[in-house]
């Protein structure tokens, strides 16, 4: 057992494991924290003040955001359709880092590199074997 500890290799029967924690805790995260209140924002109604760091709108960047943080999340956090679900995610990611905080420092953007740093991750390696995205294709 010592032996694997201090091997380079992964665990493997900790793969999937750590996979289903990334998914749920940063697609749980995204959600509770950042997704759903912007959707109240969105259902509210009335005039919509919100950014638009790439010049679609303040209602647009609204939708799109809410979007990525409570639909995509959410499919992140079953593991359903994860590498399109990321994309969104992703995106937002690099527009809240690159755009939006770009002149500030780097606490401000440690956020969402927190975010981008997992979602990356799990594009490269995809949802593990407890995801729906397993069931349904079967690992393949």
């Amino acid at each position: 057992m010592l032996k694997k500890l201090l091997s380079n290799q992964p665990l493997a029967s900790f793969n999937d494991v750590g996979l289903l924690l990334l998914r749920v805790i940063f697609g749980g995260l995204m959600l509770v924290n950042h997704g759903l209140g912007k959707m109240d924002k969105l259902l509210a109604g009335g005039e919509i003040k919100f950014a638009d760091p790439i010049g679609l709108g303040m209602e647009l960047s609204l939708q799109l955001a809410v979007f990525a943080e409570v639909i995509c999340a959410g499919l992140l956090v079953v593991g359903a359709f994860t590498r399109f679900a990321l994309m969104p995610l992703i995106f937002t990611m690099l527009v809240a880092v690159f755009v939006v905080h770009w002149s500030d420092a780097f606490g401000d953007k440690e956020g969402g590199l927190l975010y981008l740093i997992p979602y990356l991750l799990l594009f490269v390696n995809g949802s593990g074997k407890y995801s729906v995205d397993y069931q349904l294709f079967k690992g393949k």
